[in-house]
């Protein structure tokens, strides 16, 4: 599985509770807001410490306050960044998270990495089509297989376009909660890792879509450990499996995810990375997401060798 060590996060100046994202996001819970920035720019500060402990290398980019950006923490749904050079932008269903597309984030990484080409997939958003990069979608970048489940932020049109052009296999499928809700991005559901993937099966109500994705994890040779939809909610499909500088594989994820999970998977996990986790509290219950929509991994080639 390719991982990298090279991870883009954006330290966040207007945390909050978006309101327009609340209606398809099940996981925002408003909180104390007059605290949610503090609390939230604490979190951020802790969890980069903890990957730079760790021997991850972390980008950070400063917010700006104005345009409101409240969700500019999760970068990864509006940018990802590819082998071959290629910087893929998205569109966003939130009018406010489109204004996360900030030059100077592009402009950071361009300082460090070099950028062959841009395939911009914005132009979508007129016509009312969306798909939220890595959240949407989660990338097997060895094997090439792009899982995703449907939602309003997540068009099956718009998904096949990007397969076609970086050359993926769209393995697509429908992922609900216990109350019937589609589930809003499918990094919350599963995870893939080198050589297992971690997925809520129970949050997949077809028969024929468990069995299509099952299969597809099965002929990829991976590992297929299950967590339950209420883990699920506690952020236990959230995960990233990322290298340290020196070559050690990490997972990472939250500490609410983290103590979700049973001593049987916990040590299936560590059978394969050291895992990694840090209190995000504030960020999932405001932002509705976790510690792998903080992060965008960079797989750019460096301009110059470190």
């Amino acid at each position: 599985m390719s991982i990298t060590p090279h991870i883009l996060m954006i330290r966040p100046v207007n945390f909050g509770f978006n309101a327009q994202t609340a209606g398809t996001n099940a996981f925002q819970v408003q909180g104390q807001e007059a605290e949610a920035q503090e609390k939230a720019q604490q979190e951020f500060d802790s969890f980069v410490q903890m990957l730079h402990n760790n021997g991850a290398d972390i980008i950070v980019v400063n917010d700006t306050p104005a345009p409101h950006t409240p969700d500019s923490i999760f970068p990864n749904n509006w940018i990802s960044f590819h082998a071959d050079g290629t910087v893929c932008l998205y569109p966003m269903y939130a009018e406010n998270r489109r204004m996360e597309r900030k030059p100077h984030v592009l402009e950071k990484l361009r300082e460090r990495f070099i950028v062959e080409r841009t395939y911009d997939l914005t132009h979508f958003e007129k016509d009312g089509l969306f798909l939220e990069g890595t959240g949407s979608m989660v990338l097997d970048r060895d094997l090439k297989i792009a899982y995703a489940c449907l939602s309003p932020r997540t068009d099956k049109s718009v998904l096949e376009e990007w397969c076609r052009a970086m050359d993926y296999q769209p393995i697509v499928f429908d992922a609900t909660d216990a109350a019937g809700q589609a589930i809003y991005h499918t990094n919350v559901v599963m995870c893939v890792a080198d050589r297992y993937v971690v997925i809520c099966l129970d949050a997949l109500p077809k028969a024929e879509d468990r069995e299509l994705v099952t299969n597809t994890i099965d002929q990829g040779g991976k590992e297929l450990i299950s967590i339950t939809l209420d883990q699920m909610n506690h952020f236990a499909g959230n995960m990233l499996q990322i290298a340290s500088i020196q070559g050690e594989t990490l997972l990472v994820m939250s500490s609410q995810a983290y103590h979700s999970l049973t001593a049987e998977q916990v040590n299936r996990l560590r059978s394969y990375n050291r895992i990694i986790h840090a209190p995000l509290h504030t960020i999932e219950t405001n932002g509705g997401g976790s510690a792998r929509c903080m992060m965008a991994e960079v797989f750019l080639e460096r301009l110059i060798a470190e």
